[in-house]
Parts: C-alpha cells; sequence; structure tokens
C-alpha cells in the first residue's frame, strides 16, 4: 500500500489568506494528502504569500529555508498575493518549485504531478483583469473560530495600495452560498465566524458576476443573524463609508453580531487622506465612531493608520495623533509605509526617511497601549460571556469577551471552545484581564 504524502501549510498576512489556506489545505486532503504542521517533515509546503507590508516579502525567504531544513527534497510551492505580484521574485528563490497567481491558486492539486524538484520555480499567474470570479472560501479546524470569506478583490484605488493589482475587481460570494458556508460552520460545533474579504463592505457587487450590487452588506447581515446554532459573528474591517447607520443600528440588537468593529482610517489628515485617495474624509470617521459608540458604549473599535506616508510632516503626523488621542476608540494596528511597486505613491514627493517613519510607528504603538488599557479599565466589574481558545500558553489559557478584551486564567483544557459568563475584575501585569465565574 503506498503512503499518503504530506503537505503543510504557512500563512502570511490577513485573515482572508487564513479562509483561502484552509479551503487549499481541504483540497488536498480530498486528494488523499495527509496535512501536517508546518514545523513536521512533509512532501510538499505550501506558503500562502502577503505583500501588503514589506516585512511579509522579506520573511518568505527565511520560511522557504525553515521547509528546506525540515525536508531538503521538499516540493515548495508559493501562491498568493505576492505570487501574484511578483512571481519571477519568487521562482528565483533557491528551493522554490512552483508559484501560482490569484486564480491558479486554487487548482493547485492540478498543477502537482511526480514533487519532482524544478532548477526554477514554475510560475503559472494570470493578468489580474482575468480575475474576475469568485472562489469562496472558509476556515474549519485551524482555529477556534473560523474566517468565513464573503467577498474579494477591490474598486478602490488608494495610491499606496498593491491589492487591486494582487486579487482584481470588487467580487461577492452568492448570498445562499454563505449562509450555507455559515450553517456548515456551525454544525462543526465552532462558536464564533469572522467575516473576511478585502472590502466587505462591498459585498454584493460581483455576485453573479456582473457589475452591480446584488444584495448589500446589510443584507447580509441581517440574513447571517437568522442562521441556526452561530453564537458570535465579528465584522472583521470594514471602511467607515461604507459602515452605515443602519448596519450599526442592527448589530446593536443582534442575536449573533457582536459589539466589535474595526475600521481603517490611515491618517488622521484630510489633507493626506485625500493623497491616499481615501473615500472620506475626517468627519466622516468621527460620525461613524460616535454612532457605533451611541448604541453600544462598550463597543471595541480597531483603528488601521499607516505612518511615514509621503507628504506626511511633522505637523501632519501630530494632527493625526492628537485626532487618535481624543477619539472614543480601543487600539490600533499601525503600518510603517513601504514604498510598493507599481502604486501612485512610489513617485510622489515628500519621502519620510525611515528612522522618522520608525519613530513616529512607536508613538502610535505607545498611543494603543494607553488605549487598550483604558478600555479593559472600563470594562472592569462589568459581566461578560468569553471563548476560550485552544492553546495553553505558559500554563494559562486566553479568551475573548463578545467585546474583545483578552482574558486570562489557569490553563483548563476543559474551557476549550466553551463560552463561559464570567465577571472581569482585574487587569494584570501583562496587560490581559482576570476574571472570575458568573452563576
Amino acid at each position: 500500500m503506498q503512503e499518503r504524502k504530506k503537505v503543510a501549510f504557512y500563512t502570511l498576512g490577513c485573515k482572508l489568506n487564513f479562509s483561502e489556506t484552509s479551503t487549499i489545505a481541504r483540497d488536498f486532503t480530498k486528494e488523499g494528502f495527509d496535512r501536517v504542521d508546518f514545523s513536521e517533515e512533509a512532501d510538499i509546503y505550501v506558503i500562502n504569500t502577503c505583500s501588503v507590508t514589506e516585512n511579509a516579502d522579506k520573511r518568505f525567504k527565511s520560511i522557504v529555508k525553515q521547509a528546506q531544513k525540515l525536508n531538503p527534497d521538499a516540493f515548495v510551492a508559493a501562491v498568493g498575493c505576492y505570487a501574484q505580484l511578483q512571481p519571477e521574485e519568487l521562482a528565483a528563490v533557491d528551493g522554490v518549485d512552483l508559484v501560482l497567481g490569484a486564480t491558479e491558486k486554487f487548482k493547485i492539486t492540478s498543477y502537482i504531478n511526480d514533487l519532482s524538484k524544478n532548477d526554477m520555480g514554475e510560475i503559472h499567474s494570470c493578468e489580474i483583469e482575468d480575475a474576475d470570479f469568485y472562489v469562496g472560501s472558509y476556515s474549519i479546524g485551524d482555529r477556534t473560530r473560523a474566517f468565513l470569506k464573503v467577498q474579494d478583490g477591490c474598486d478602490y484605488k488608494c495610491t499606496y495600495c498593491t491589492i487591486p493589482l494582487a486579487r482584481g475587481i470588487s467580487r461577492s460570494d452568492t448570498l445562499q452560498n454563505v449562509l450555507d458556508n455559515a450553517a456548515e460552520i456551525s454544525s462543526k460545533g465552532i462558536k464564533e465566524i469572522v467575516l473576511t474579504g478585502v472590502n466587505i463592505g462591498d459585498y454584493g457587487k460581483g455576485e453573479f458576476g456582473n457589475k452591480k450590487h446584488e444584495h448589500t452588506f446589510f443584507e447580509l447581515v441581517e440574513k447571517l443573524d437568522d442562521v441556526e446554532g452561530i453564537h458570535r459573528i465579528r465584522i472583521s474591517s470594514i471602511e467607515p463609508n461604507l459602515l452605515k447607520d443602519e448596519t450599526i443600528q442592527f448589530v446593536a440588537n443582534s442575536k449573533s453580531f457582536v459589539p466589535h468593529f474595526h475600521i481603517p482610517l490611515q491618517s488622521g489628515s484630510d489633507e493626506l487622506l485625500k493623497k491616499m485617495k481615501r473615500r472620506y474624509l475626517k468627519q466622516t470617521y468621527t460620525s461613524r465612531v460616535e454612532a457605533i459608540k451611541k448604541h453600544m458604549p462598550d463597543a471595541c473599535i480597531g483603528v488601521d493608520v499607516i505612518v511615514g506616508f509621503p507628504g506626511e510632516t511633522d505637523e501632519l503626523f501630530l494632527e493625526t495623533y492628537n485626532y487618535l488621542a481624543n477619539l472614543d476608540i480601543s487600539y490600533l494596528h499601525v503600518f510603517t509605509y513601504s514604498e510598493r511597486p507599481n502604486t501612485e505613491a512610489v513617485d510622489f514627493d515628500g519621502v519620510v526617511p525611515v528612522n522618522i517613519r520608525k519613530k513616529r510607528s512607536k508613538m502610535l504603538r505607545g498611543l494603543s497601549s494607553k488605549m487598550r488599557s483604558v478600555f479593559y479599565e472600563k470594562q472592569l466589574n462589568t459581566e461578560r460571556t468569553v471563548l476560550f481558545e485552544d492553546e495553553n500558553k505558559e500554563g494559562y489559557i486566553n479568551g475573548f469577551t463578545e467585546n474583545y478584551v483578552k482574558v486570562k486564567a489557569p490553563w483548563n483544557p476543559e474551557l476549550v471552545n466553551t463560552l463561559q459568563k464570567v465577571k472581569l475584575t482585574e487587569v494584570d501585569e501583562d496587560g490581559l484581564v482576570r476574571f472570575e465565574f458568573v452563576g
């Protein structure tokens, strides 16, 4: 009897990539492969790449080396955004055998034949204009929560962003397919679903291959709230101009949707928002935060912000810093601007020196820590429901409340993937919240 081949996966980047890796992994399982952890010896290593930051690009080579150490004869495949944008660059990396672009990654098992090592990576990459059809994805078995992809691609033209070049036009899963996937996820005993996509607020565009909106994001939210067996649904990230009052009000009274929003800002300066070609100005952003807090005072709000964008003077950076410091938000995801080929911003004047970018990034990360502490302190002495994770971290188990407060308790395997009523009691030295069980 022939021994089953082993495949391992490494995912760089966003929740959307994780959902797609999981779907690709299931295809391998259907073809008779056994999935193993990336730290184990495998016959095939698949690396799902990201190109949002320069750092993600650099990490690719070290991950390939890691695979080669585990098995020098293993077949190494690169898929995903970086594979679409810079296929020749990835194919030239020592040890890489196959590079698949935006549409080809979902057909990977048909490209893998005898698993022989190649002298040079073989490239199969479409023109991005051909990435105009939708492939649904969701993650199961990788984490306590599942990532459910509802949308792909983006029609926005932000001057710093390569995602439209890597993923193509905005297009959506059919509403029925999203609901079917959500029901399947819930049938596996998974308690939380995180909605993912490139621009999920644009959901409904391209649902049946046409340009118009067949449904809206609000309709998607309404229908998902009725799916049986889902305890929590989290909206991962949504553009401020696409987060409508009706959605905010619905989430506030929803059975399943939790009071946690992640809303990209990128800059607190209208001047820079215009240079970035964002589709809103500061006032719109402020109104979204105020609307959320009006209906859900304890809601957690996360914010994406870019530092060091061309033209960001000291004065404009301080405008962003002060704007954020006075906004009722909970934490920041800080991105240090890095020049990306084939974007408008790469040719802009006013380049900010790298050391200044790093200094500003450090300042905002410090501000984020203070914001999270203030948010956590406000939640003390309140009763919440915690979903516990499945990892033993140095003798402790972590979990998250519905409004994204991270809690900590001594390791207890019986708590894994359970929902528990707790009272939040104190913030410990690690910045995590202690609690006591209720009832």
